[in-house]
Formats: structure tokens, C-alpha cells, sequence
């Protein structure tokens, strides 16, 4: 496939990947779920289970391990990808309840971050 193609493709989906296919650190919103999704099937075939370190992302591959920067705080977690999501606009990732605890944007439900492949 034509390299300019590629490039295009990527930032149309907002998510630009270097030409050996890493990703490249990406910024926006976080959201958290939970309650209403634990025990249920997530993408990976898991079930979800919202005090683990796990997320949704809308296209990395589901068991891609990524690190995630609070850009208010500094503070960082690593999270596995297990979920597809999130679909509200502006976000780029999902958290488990956990991990939005850990990373403290629980309390105020989305929070800025970014997201890099580990």
C-alpha cells in the first residue's frame, strides 16, 4: 500500500502509527466504567472485571499493554487493553475503575491523558 496513503488513513482516525506499525503517543480524554460492565464479556472474550488495570481503546490490539500519563498530574499507570471503546467523542480511551482510581481521574469522571505503547 502506498506509504502516503497509509499516513493519510492515520490521521483521518486520529491515530498516527509510525511505518513499523508502534503507535505514537496519543492525547485526549480518559472516562472510566464499571459497575454496570463487571463480569461481562469484553472484546478480548474476558470477562470485564473493573478492579483490574485493563482499558478499551477503540483500534490498538486487544492485549496491548500501554502506559497512561494523567497530563494534569504526571502520574502514570500501565494498563492492558482488553475492550473496545470509548465512543464518545474527544476520547481516546476507557479505564477500568480501577485504573481511573489509580491514575486519579475517577472523582471527576473523564480526565486529559495521553496513551503510550509499551
Amino acid at each position: 500500500m502506498n506509504r502516503n496513503i497509509v499516513l493519510v488513513a492515520a490521521l483521518v482516525t486520529g491515530l498516527m502509527t509510525s511505518v513499523t506499525g508502534a503507535l505514537a503517543d496519543q492525547c485526549g480524554g480518559a472516562s472510566w466504567y464499571g459497575p454496570g460492565f463487571h463480569g461481562k464479556k469484553t472484546a478480548s472474550g474476558e470477562r470485564f472485571n473493573e478492579n483490574a488495570m485493563t482499558a478499551a481503546h477503540k483500534s490498538l490490539p486487544l492485549g496491548t499493554v500501554v502506559k497512561v500519563t494523567n497530563q494534569r498530574t504526571g502520574k502514570s499507570i500501565k494498563v492492558t487493553i482488553n475492550d473496545r471503546g470509548p465512543y464518545a467523542k474527544g476520547r481516546i480511551i476507557d479505564l477500568s475503575k480501577a485504573a481511573a482510581a489509580k491514575l486519579g481521574t475517577q472523582a471527576s469522571g473523564v480526565g486529559k491523558v495521553c496513551i503510550a505503547e509499551l
